[in-house]
């Protein structure tokens, strides 16, 4: 029934394209309908042995999730889809030519995001041909893992099978902390609290397993890339904002990406000491479509750091104060995370 309720709410609203909402109630039902509980397929015997050491693992950060961090105890992360493809789905990115801000669309339970998903790579690719037709830059994201928000009980899926350890784990804790709380409308607070949840999660798991803790120097190089690509948006729309011409800023906004393309092989081979991981990305054609998944999943988590201290590092008091954060007025909202994090 709650299957049927929810394809119900989602066609009858009066959003652009009743073919794009069925196009997800499809795949959302499809994926269901492929689910296996988790403790079957590790009791089949054909299960590959490297399928089933990653089940055991995620299992095991599953009941974690609950008993220690205060996360939804439920069948979210208690079954198992095999994809015929690389990633669950495709996000698909827009801004005008001429700006940073993007073209945003609106759900009846999501609230208003800076993409649109899907579930076939075919159908996103149709999308930011479309949307690059109409004059915007356009990118398209791959997706390995997403939140139902509770809806429905979210599957392990294989696309998450090929991360570390810690990503796993992570992304479960992430995922969860999504079903724990969620504000309509505000993309940086809800994935800035699900990625100090995921970070803050790990360090327990690892500590739990008696394993050393993280030594951080991802996150050091995440946060230096994510700045300098900060740094060049917030170029572009100084650019954009000047007195002159579009053909001026169209030939200031080429040079800017160039410069930045500089920059990073500088950075990559000094400061990162050689680290190629953001090769793939800088190898794509950049716009200001691309820039904008930066930035969303880090703004506030030094902010919920100070709470969860502020918390005594107790989750449920810790949620409860983040719950109080999520009924204040956005401007309100921002104005005591600002404080937060400058009180860490």
């Amino acid at each position: 029934m709650r299957i049927t309720a929810a394809i119900l709410l989602l066609l009858i609203t009066g959003c652009r394209s009743i073919g794009y909402y069925a196009h997800v109630a499809h795949g959302q039902v499809a994926l269901l309908n492929e689910r296996r509980p988790i403790s079957k397929v590790l009791g089949d015997p054909k299960t590959p042995d490297t399928v089933r050491k990653r089940l055991e693992l995620a299992s095991e950060a599953r009941r974690f999730a609950s008993a220690k961090l205060d996360l939804p105890d439920n069948r979210s992360y208690t079954y198992y889809v095999q994809l015929d493809r690389p990633w669950v789905a495709w996000n698909v990115f827009a801004t005008p030519e001429l700006s940073v801000a993007p073209v945003t669309h609106c759900f009846p339970i999501a609230g208003c995001v800076a993409y649109r998903g899907y579930f076939r790579k075919d159908l996103a690719e149709r999308e930011a041909a479309r949307e690059t037709a109409l004059g915007h830059d356009a990118a398209i994201g791959e997706v390995p893992a997403y939140s139902t928000l509770g809806w429905f009980a979210d599957p392990v899926l294989s696309s998450m099978l090929r991360w570390d350890d810690d990503e796993l784990a992570g992304t479960i804790f992430h995922e969860l902390a999504h079903q724990k709380l969620y504000v309509k409308n505000d993309s940086s607070f809800n994935e800035s609290f699900a990625t100090f949840v995921e970070r803050e999660g790990v360090r327990q798991w690892r500590a739990s397993r008696n394993q050393p803790l993280p030594d951080g120097k991802d996150n050091v190089l995440e946060h230096a890339f994510t700045q300098q690509v900060l740094a060049l948006r917030e170029r572009l729309k100084a650019i954009y904002a000047q007195e002159g011409t579009d053909d001026a800023k169209r030939v200031a906004k080429a040079e800017a990406f160039e410069d930045f393309r500089g920059r990073y092989l500088v950075w990559r081979d000094g400061e990162a000491g050689g680290d190629h991981r953001y090769d793939r990305w800088m190898s794509r054609r950049l716009n200001n479509a691309t820039l904008l998944p930066f930035g969303l999943y880090d703004t506030w988590v030094s902010s919920f750091a100070s709470l969860f201290d502020e918390s005594g590092r107790s989750w449920p008091a810790f949620f409860a104060r983040v719950k109080a954060l999520s009924k204040l007025e956005p401007e309100e909202r921002m104005r005591k995370l600002e404080s937060l994090r400058q009180s860490l």
